[in-house]
Protein backbone atom coordinates (compact mmCIF):
# COMPACT_ATOMS: atom_id res chain seq x y z
CA UNK A 1 0.00 0.00 0.00
CA UNK A 2 1.04 3.42 -1.06
CA UNK A 3 2.65 5.39 2.50
CA UNK A 4 0.07 8.28 1.49
CA UNK A 5 -2.50 5.70 1.54
CA UNK A 6 -1.86 4.62 4.86
CA UNK A 7 -1.10 7.91 6.11
CA UNK A 8 -4.61 9.34 4.68
CA UNK A 9 -6.45 6.37 6.82
CA UNK A 10 -4.92 7.99 10.18
CA UNK A 11 -6.29 11.53 9.09
CA UNK A 12 -9.02 12.86 10.86
CA UNK A 13 -10.96 13.26 7.76
CA UNK A 14 -10.96 9.87 7.02
CA UNK A 15 -11.94 8.72 10.55
CA UNK A 16 -14.91 11.07 11.06
CA UNK A 17 -16.26 9.91 7.20
CA UNK A 18 -15.47 5.66 8.04
CA UNK A 19 -18.02 6.57 11.15
CA UNK A 20 -20.86 7.82 9.55
CA UNK A 21 -20.41 5.70 6.78
CA UNK A 22 -20.74 3.05 9.85
CA UNK A 23 -22.79 4.65 11.93
CA UNK A 24 -25.77 5.34 8.98
CA UNK A 25 -25.29 1.80 7.77
CA UNK A 26 -26.27 0.15 11.44
CA UNK A 27 -29.22 2.59 11.99
CA UNK A 28 -30.68 1.41 8.60
CA UNK A 29 -29.97 -1.73 9.21
CA UNK A 30 -31.60 -1.98 13.29
CA UNK A 31 -34.96 -0.20 11.59
CA UNK A 32 -35.58 -2.96 8.63
CA UNK A 33 -35.57 -5.27 11.47
CA UNK A 34 -37.30 -3.40 14.88
CA UNK A 35 -40.09 -5.70 15.32
CA UNK A 36 -38.79 -8.66 14.90
CA UNK A 37 -36.01 -6.88 17.67
CA UNK A 38 -38.74 -6.22 20.19
CA UNK A 39 -40.27 -9.85 19.65
CA UNK A 40 -37.24 -11.62 20.23
CA UNK A 41 -36.28 -9.72 23.36
CA UNK A 42 -39.35 -11.15 25.02
CA UNK A 43 -38.45 -14.43 24.09
CA UNK A 44 -35.17 -14.14 25.16
CA UNK A 45 -35.87 -12.37 28.37
CA UNK A 46 -38.60 -14.86 28.96
CA UNK A 47 -41.31 -12.33 29.73
CA UNK A 48 -44.35 -13.91 31.16
CA UNK A 49 -46.87 -12.68 27.98
CA UNK A 50 -45.17 -14.16 25.55
CA UNK A 51 -43.78 -17.27 26.49
CA UNK A 52 -46.54 -18.80 24.98
CA UNK A 53 -45.08 -17.89 21.41
CA UNK A 54 -41.64 -18.78 21.78
CA UNK A 55 -39.63 -21.53 19.63
CA UNK A 56 -41.65 -21.45 16.67
CA UNK A 57 -41.94 -19.80 13.15
CA UNK A 58 -45.33 -18.90 13.68
CA UNK A 59 -44.90 -18.07 17.16
CA UNK A 60 -43.07 -15.21 16.27
CA UNK A 61 -45.70 -13.98 13.78
CA UNK A 62 -48.64 -14.08 16.13
CA UNK A 63 -46.34 -12.59 19.39
CA UNK A 64 -45.89 -9.23 16.41
CA UNK A 65 -49.73 -9.73 15.90
CA UNK A 66 -50.41 -9.36 19.35
CA UNK A 67 -48.45 -6.29 20.19
CA UNK A 68 -49.39 -4.53 16.62
CA UNK A 69 -53.18 -4.86 18.16
CA UNK A 70 -52.54 -3.68 21.71
CA UNK A 71 -50.49 -1.23 21.01
CA UNK A 72 -50.00 -0.62 16.99
CA UNK A 73 -47.15 0.41 14.94
CA UNK A 74 -45.71 2.11 18.13
CA UNK A 75 -46.06 -0.97 20.34
CA UNK A 76 -43.70 -2.82 17.72
CA UNK A 77 -41.06 0.36 17.55
CA UNK A 78 -41.08 0.61 21.03
CA UNK A 79 -37.40 0.83 22.95
CA UNK A 80 -36.40 1.97 18.95
CA UNK A 81 -35.55 5.61 20.05
CA UNK A 82 -32.47 4.03 22.45
CA UNK A 83 -31.94 1.71 19.43
CA UNK A 84 -31.20 4.91 17.21
CA UNK A 85 -29.30 6.33 20.14
CA UNK A 86 -27.04 3.24 20.45
CA UNK A 87 -26.71 1.36 17.35
CA UNK A 88 -25.28 4.94 15.42
CA UNK A 89 -22.57 5.13 18.46
CA UNK A 90 -22.41 1.46 17.88
CA UNK A 91 -21.71 0.77 14.30
CA UNK A 92 -19.88 3.73 13.65
CA UNK A 93 -17.19 2.52 16.41
CA UNK A 94 -17.29 -1.08 15.00
CA UNK A 95 -16.81 -0.22 11.69
CA UNK A 96 -14.44 2.54 11.98
CA UNK A 97 -12.56 0.37 14.41
CA UNK A 98 -12.25 -2.60 12.08
CA UNK A 99 -11.22 0.39 9.21
CA UNK A 100 -8.29 1.12 11.22
CA UNK A 101 -7.49 -2.49 12.18
CA UNK A 102 -7.35 -4.08 8.94
CA UNK A 103 -5.38 -1.33 8.04
CA UNK A 104 -2.84 -2.47 10.76
CA UNK A 105 -3.27 -5.85 10.49
CA UNK A 106 -3.65 -6.48 6.92
CA UNK A 107 -2.19 -3.45 4.64
CA UNK A 108 -1.99 -5.74 1.78
CA UNK A 109 -4.11 -8.57 0.51
CA UNK A 110 -1.22 -11.03 0.66
CA UNK A 111 -1.40 -10.39 4.52
CA UNK A 112 -4.97 -11.43 4.85
CA UNK A 113 -5.50 -14.40 6.84
CA UNK A 114 -8.99 -15.71 8.70
CA UNK A 115 -7.15 -15.67 11.96
CA UNK A 116 -6.37 -11.56 11.22
CA UNK A 117 -9.73 -10.83 9.93
CA UNK A 118 -11.25 -12.40 13.11
CA UNK A 119 -8.94 -10.94 15.48
CA UNK A 120 -9.73 -7.16 13.60
CA UNK A 121 -14.03 -7.89 13.82
CA UNK A 122 -13.58 -9.04 17.49
CA UNK A 123 -11.49 -5.60 18.60
CA UNK A 124 -13.35 -3.80 16.83
CA UNK A 125 -16.48 -5.37 18.35
CA UNK A 126 -15.15 -5.06 21.97
CA UNK A 127 -14.48 -1.85 21.84
CA UNK A 128 -17.79 -0.73 20.48
CA UNK A 129 -19.80 -2.22 23.34
CA UNK A 130 -17.37 -0.80 25.91
CA UNK A 131 -18.52 2.81 24.81
CA UNK A 132 -22.17 1.86 24.06
CA UNK A 133 -23.60 -0.62 26.09
CA UNK A 134 -25.58 1.25 28.98
CA UNK A 135 -27.83 2.56 25.74
CA UNK A 136 -28.03 -1.09 24.92
CA UNK A 137 -29.35 -1.93 28.40
CA UNK A 138 -31.44 1.02 28.47
CA UNK A 139 -33.08 0.02 25.20
CA UNK A 140 -33.42 -4.22 26.35
CA UNK A 141 -35.49 -2.32 29.53
CA UNK A 142 -37.61 -0.56 27.14
CA UNK A 143 -38.67 -3.30 25.02
CA UNK A 144 -39.22 -5.82 28.03
CA UNK A 145 -42.07 -3.37 29.32
CA UNK A 146 -45.49 -4.87 28.12
CA UNK A 147 -48.78 -4.42 29.43
CA UNK A 148 -50.14 -6.94 32.15
CA UNK A 149 -53.59 -8.35 31.35
CA UNK A 150 -54.73 -7.12 34.19
CA UNK A 151 -54.36 -3.87 32.61
CA UNK A 152 -56.13 -2.28 30.63
CA UNK A 153 -54.81 -0.22 27.81
CA UNK A 154 -55.09 3.32 29.67
CA UNK A 155 -53.30 2.00 32.52
CA UNK A 156 -50.04 1.02 30.80
CA UNK A 157 -47.33 4.16 29.85
CA UNK A 158 -44.84 2.71 27.40
CA UNK A 159 -41.61 3.42 29.04
CA UNK A 160 -39.40 6.43 27.89
CA UNK A 161 -36.04 6.72 27.67
CA UNK A 162 -35.45 9.14 30.39
CA UNK A 163 -37.85 6.79 32.46
CA UNK A 164 -35.76 3.39 31.74
CA UNK A 165 -32.63 5.31 32.79
CA UNK A 166 -34.38 6.44 36.09
CA UNK A 167 -35.76 2.62 37.06
CA UNK A 168 -32.08 1.30 36.27
CA UNK A 169 -30.86 3.96 38.37
CA UNK A 170 -32.99 3.65 41.23
CA UNK A 171 -33.07 0.05 41.33
CA UNK A 172 -32.00 -1.69 44.79
CA UNK A 173 -32.53 1.70 46.39
CA UNK A 174 -34.77 0.08 48.52
CA UNK A 175 -33.10 -2.33 50.27
CA UNK A 176 -29.62 -0.76 51.13
CA UNK A 177 -29.62 -3.48 54.75
CA UNK A 178 -29.23 -6.89 52.31
CA UNK A 179 -26.26 -8.43 53.40
CA UNK A 180 -24.96 -9.50 49.67
CA UNK A 181 -22.30 -7.36 49.08
CA UNK A 182 -23.97 -5.93 45.43
CA UNK A 183 -26.39 -3.88 46.83
CA UNK A 184 -23.41 -1.77 48.63
CA UNK A 185 -21.48 -1.66 45.07
CA UNK A 186 -24.49 -0.28 43.37
CA UNK A 187 -24.73 2.52 46.11
CA UNK A 188 -21.07 3.35 45.81
CA UNK A 189 -20.84 2.99 41.73
CA UNK A 190 -24.39 3.59 40.86
CA UNK A 191 -22.60 3.55 37.19
CA UNK A 192 -22.36 -0.26 37.66
CA UNK A 193 -26.26 -0.52 37.52
CA UNK A 194 -25.98 0.38 33.65
CA UNK A 195 -23.56 -2.43 32.95
CA UNK A 196 -25.61 -5.64 33.98
CA UNK A 197 -24.25 -8.06 31.91
CA UNK A 198 -21.64 -6.69 30.50
CA UNK A 199 -19.15 -9.63 30.73
CA UNK A 200 -21.09 -11.94 29.19
CA UNK A 201 -21.71 -9.19 26.48
CA UNK A 202 -18.27 -8.83 25.76
CA UNK A 203 -17.55 -12.68 25.79
CA UNK A 204 -20.18 -12.65 23.54
CA UNK A 205 -19.25 -10.01 21.40
CA UNK A 206 -15.55 -11.89 20.40
CA UNK A 207 -16.87 -14.56 18.49
CA UNK A 208 -20.15 -12.92 17.02
CA UNK A 209 -18.05 -9.89 15.48
CA UNK A 210 -14.85 -11.95 15.28
CA UNK A 211 -17.08 -14.76 13.08
CA UNK A 212 -19.01 -11.87 11.63
CA UNK A 213 -16.20 -10.08 9.55
CA UNK A 214 -13.96 -13.30 9.20
CA UNK A 215 -17.17 -14.63 6.78
CA UNK A 216 -17.10 -11.65 5.55
CA UNK A 217 -13.49 -10.86 4.17
CA UNK A 218 -13.42 -14.59 3.69
CA UNK A 219 -16.52 -14.68 0.97
CA UNK A 220 -15.05 -11.35 -0.42
CA UNK A 221 -11.58 -12.55 -0.93
CA UNK A 222 -12.90 -16.06 -2.49
CA UNK A 223 -15.50 -14.65 -4.51
CA UNK A 224 -14.63 -11.29 -5.85
CA UNK A 225 -11.98 -10.06 -8.50
CA UNK A 226 -9.35 -8.11 -6.74
CA UNK A 227 -9.80 -4.64 -8.03
CA UNK A 228 -6.85 -1.48 -8.81
CA UNK A 229 -6.59 -0.78 -5.05
CA UNK A 230 -3.96 -2.08 -2.88
CA UNK A 231 -6.25 -4.72 -1.19
CA UNK A 232 -9.72 -3.85 -2.52
CA UNK A 233 -12.20 -6.39 -4.29
CA UNK A 234 -15.02 -5.57 -6.95
CA UNK A 235 -18.15 -5.63 -5.37
CA UNK A 236 -21.72 -5.43 -6.34
CA UNK A 237 -24.80 -4.40 -4.13
CA UNK A 238 -25.89 -7.64 -4.23
CA UNK A 239 -23.07 -9.36 -3.54
CA UNK A 240 -22.37 -6.81 -0.34
CA UNK A 241 -26.16 -8.13 0.57
CA UNK A 242 -25.36 -11.92 0.00
CA UNK A 243 -22.15 -12.01 1.94
CA UNK A 244 -23.56 -9.86 4.74
CA UNK A 245 -26.54 -12.29 5.12
CA UNK A 246 -24.39 -15.29 5.20
CA UNK A 247 -22.01 -13.56 7.56
CA UNK A 248 -24.65 -12.98 9.95
CA UNK A 249 -26.33 -16.15 10.02
CA UNK A 250 -22.92 -17.71 11.09
CA UNK A 251 -22.46 -14.71 13.55
CA UNK A 252 -25.76 -15.76 15.30
CA UNK A 253 -25.52 -19.18 15.38
CA UNK A 254 -21.94 -19.42 17.11
CA UNK A 255 -22.59 -16.75 19.29
CA UNK A 256 -26.10 -17.40 20.48
CA UNK A 257 -26.38 -18.92 23.59
CA UNK A 258 -23.81 -15.77 24.96
CA UNK A 259 -26.88 -13.45 23.73
CA UNK A 260 -29.38 -15.54 25.79
CA UNK A 261 -27.66 -15.59 29.44
CA UNK A 262 -26.73 -11.57 28.77
CA UNK A 263 -30.27 -10.88 28.04
CA UNK A 264 -31.58 -12.54 31.48
CA UNK A 265 -28.78 -10.35 32.93
CA UNK A 266 -29.90 -7.14 31.89
CA UNK A 267 -33.28 -7.28 32.94
CA UNK A 268 -32.13 -8.79 36.49
CA UNK A 269 -32.61 -5.73 37.94
CA UNK A 270 -36.33 -5.79 37.27
CA UNK A 271 -36.25 -9.36 38.34
CA UNK A 272 -34.05 -9.22 41.65
CA UNK A 273 -33.00 -5.17 41.19
CA UNK A 274 -31.06 -5.47 45.07
CA UNK A 275 -28.34 -7.33 43.46
CA UNK A 276 -25.89 -8.41 40.80
CA UNK A 277 -26.65 -11.55 38.59
CA UNK A 278 -23.63 -13.72 38.71
CA UNK A 279 -23.38 -15.61 35.34
CA UNK A 280 -23.30 -19.04 37.37
CA UNK A 281 -26.81 -18.49 38.32
CA UNK A 282 -28.37 -17.04 35.25
CA UNK A 283 -27.06 -20.12 33.56
CA UNK A 284 -28.33 -22.75 36.02
CA UNK A 285 -31.24 -21.01 35.78
CA UNK A 286 -31.76 -21.16 32.32
CA UNK A 287 -30.66 -25.12 31.79
CA UNK A 288 -33.16 -26.08 34.85
CA UNK A 289 -36.18 -24.10 33.34
CA UNK A 290 -35.84 -25.49 29.85
CA UNK A 291 -32.16 -27.79 29.23
CA UNK A 292 -30.00 -27.20 26.87
CA UNK A 293 -33.08 -25.41 24.44
CA UNK A 294 -33.40 -22.45 26.66
CA UNK A 295 -29.75 -21.28 25.13
CA UNK A 296 -31.70 -21.19 21.90
CA UNK A 297 -35.10 -19.74 22.67
CA UNK A 298 -35.53 -17.19 20.14
CA UNK A 299 -33.05 -18.47 17.88
CA UNK A 300 -35.65 -18.99 14.91
CA UNK A 301 -36.23 -14.80 15.19
CA UNK A 302 -32.91 -14.26 15.94
CA UNK A 303 -31.98 -15.26 11.98
CA UNK A 304 -35.04 -14.01 10.96
CA UNK A 305 -33.49 -10.63 12.22
CA UNK A 306 -29.85 -10.83 11.85
CA UNK A 307 -29.62 -12.40 8.39
CA UNK A 308 -31.35 -9.16 6.80
CA UNK A 309 -30.09 -7.25 9.44
CA UNK A 310 -26.16 -8.03 8.54
CA UNK A 311 -26.59 -8.05 5.47
CA UNK A 312 -28.53 -4.47 5.00
CA UNK A 313 -25.63 -3.46 7.15
CA UNK A 314 -22.59 -4.41 5.44
CA UNK A 315 -24.25 -3.62 1.89
CA UNK A 316 -25.22 0.21 2.96
CA UNK A 317 -21.58 0.30 4.88
CA UNK A 318 -20.16 -0.55 1.15
CA UNK A 319 -22.58 1.92 -0.38
CA UNK A 320 -21.72 4.78 2.25
CA UNK A 321 -17.93 3.93 1.63
CA UNK A 322 -18.11 4.85 -2.33
CA UNK A 323 -20.35 7.87 -1.13
CA UNK A 324 -17.74 9.10 1.26
CA UNK A 325 -14.86 8.39 -1.24
CA UNK A 326 -13.38 5.52 1.45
Amino acid sequence: MPAHASQDRQSLSYIVRSGIAGGIAGCVAKTVVAPLDRVKILFQASNPDFQKYAGTWSGTFRAVSQIYGENGVRGLLQGHSATLLRIFPYAAIKFMAYDQLENLLMPTRESQTNLRRFAAGALSGITSVFFTYPLELIRVRMAFSTRNASQSPDAYHRPSFLSAMRQIYREGAASPSSSTISPSIFTRFPILKFYRGFTVTVVGIIPYAGTSFLAWGYLRAWLLPPSAAAKGYKSTPLADLSFGAVSGALAQTVSYPFEVVRRRMQVGGITRPDRWLRWDETVRGIWSARGWRGFYVGLTIGYLKVVPMTAVSYAVWQWQRRVFGL
